[in-house]
C-alpha cells in the first residue's frame, strides 16, 4: 500500500520531507543553460533539456537524504510537449534512484474525465482488451475535492488497484485560500473542516498497517492554527505540507500537522532547495557550478530543522 511504502521510506531516512521539483529556466545555473542551448537551440526544447539536466543533478544530490520528490506539473506543461517529456523523464530517473513520486497536478473532474486523469497518473491505459500500459505511472497525485465524491471515486479505485495514493486539497498555503476554504457554513464548520471530514471518510478503505490511509490531505504550513484543527479531524489521513521555506512556513508551523508518533505528515520545500546556491545562507559556500551541493546542504538542514521539533 502506498502509505506504508511512504512511511517506511520516511523511517529509513529519518526524514519527513519531500523536495518539489518545480524548475523554471531562471532557476537553472547558466552553465547548464548554455550547454543545452548550444546542443538543442535557444528554444523550448533547449529549455526543457536544461531543466531535465538540472533536475537530475538535484536528484543525484539528495536521493539518499529524502524519501520523495514532488514535481509540479504546471512547470512542465508551460513548456509544451518537450516539458511533459522532461516531467516523464524526471519521474523515471527519480524512481530509478528509489524515490517516491508525488505528482502535483491538482487534477479532478467528473465521470470518465476524472477516470482519465487518474488513469494517466495512477493507473494503466487500455490499449485493447488484453493490453494495458502505464503512462506517467507516478506514486501519488494531488487532487481537487470541488466535484465531490463523484470526482474522487476513480482516483480511490486506482489507489486500491495499483497501490497508489492521493492528497486532497484541504487548506492550501496561498494567501487568498481563506476566501473559500475558511467560509463558515450554517452548521458552524468551515469549508476546510468539512472537506477534512470527507477526506477521512474517503480514506477508510485504504488504511495500511501503520493505521494511516493512502487518501491524504494537503494542508499548508502557512496556516498552523488551521493545521491543528485538521490534524484532529484526520485520524488516519497523511498530510502533505507545502509552504515551508520560501513561502514562509517554519518547522514549528509544520509540527502541527504531525501526530505524537512523529508520523502523519510529509513537508515539501521547492525553491529553498532548488535555488539554495543563490540563497544568503549558502551563496558564499558553494559556487554556481556546485549548486547541487548547496541543495544537498539545504535538504540536510531542513531535515534536522523539522526533526528538532518532532
Amino acid at each position: 500500500m502506498f502509505v506504508d511504502v511512504l512511511i517506511e521510506k520516511i523511517k529509513e531516512k529519518n526524514n519527513p520531507s519531500v523536495i518539489g521539483l518545480d524548475a523554471k529556466i531562471e532557476y537553472v545555473p547558466s552553465f547548464i543553460r548554455e550547454e543545452a542551448y548550444e546542443k538543442y537551440g535557444k528554444n523550448i526544447k533547449g529549455v526543457a533539456k536544461a531543466i531535465l539536466t538540472f533536475n537530475k543533478y538535484i536528484i543525484d544530490a539528495v536521493y539518499d537524504v529524502v524519501p520523495a520528490v514532488k514535481p509540479q506539473l504546471a512547470y512542465y506543461e508551460m513548456y509544451g510537449l518537450e516539458g511533459l517529456q522532461t516531467f516523464y523523464e524526471t519521474c523515471r530517473y527519480a524512481k530509478e534512484k528509489g524515490l517516491i513520486i508525488i505528482a502535483d497536478g491538482k487534477r479532478n473532474d467528473i465521470g470518465s474525465t476524472a477516470q482519465s486523469y487518474s488513469t494517466a497518473f495512477l493507473g494503466k491505459t487500455e490499449i485493447d482488451e488484453s493490453t494495458k500500459e502505464a503512462t506517467f505511472d507516478t506514486d501519488a497525485l494531488t487532487v481537487n475535492p470541488y466535484f465531490g465524491v463523484d470526482g474522487i471515486k476513480p482516483f480511490i479505485e486506482d489507489c486500491k488497484k495499483y497501490n497508489k495514493g492521493i492528497f486532497v486539497l484541504v487548506k492550501t498555503s496561498n494567501n487568498s485560500s481563506g476566501q473559500i476554504q475558511d467560509m463558515v457554513t450554517q452548521g458552524g464548520k468551515s469549508i476546510y473542516e468539512i472537506v477534512a471530514e470527507y477526506v477521512e471518510d474517503w480514506g477508510q478503505s485504504l488504511k495500511g498497517k501503520y493505521g494511516y490511509s493512502s487518501v491524504g490531505a494537503v494542508v499548508g504550513a502557512t496556516y498552523p492554527n488551521q493545521a491543528k484543527i485538521i490534524r484532529k479531524i484526520l485520524k488516519s489521513g497523511y498530510i502533505l505540507v507545502p509552504g515551508y521555506g520560501a513561502q514562509g512556513g517554519t518547522a514549528r508551523d509544520v509540527a502541527h500537522s504531525f501526530n505524537s508518533d512523529g508520523l502523519g505528515a510529509i513537508v515539501n520545500a521547492s525553491r529553498s532547495i532548488m535555488c539554495a546556491y543563490q540563497s544568503d545562507m549558502w551563496k558564499g559556500q558553494y559556487s554556481e557550478e556546485k549548486f547541487y551541493e548547496a541543495s544537498r546542504a539545504e535538504a540536510l538542514r531542513m531535515k534536522d530543522d523539522i526533526n528538532s521539533v518532532l
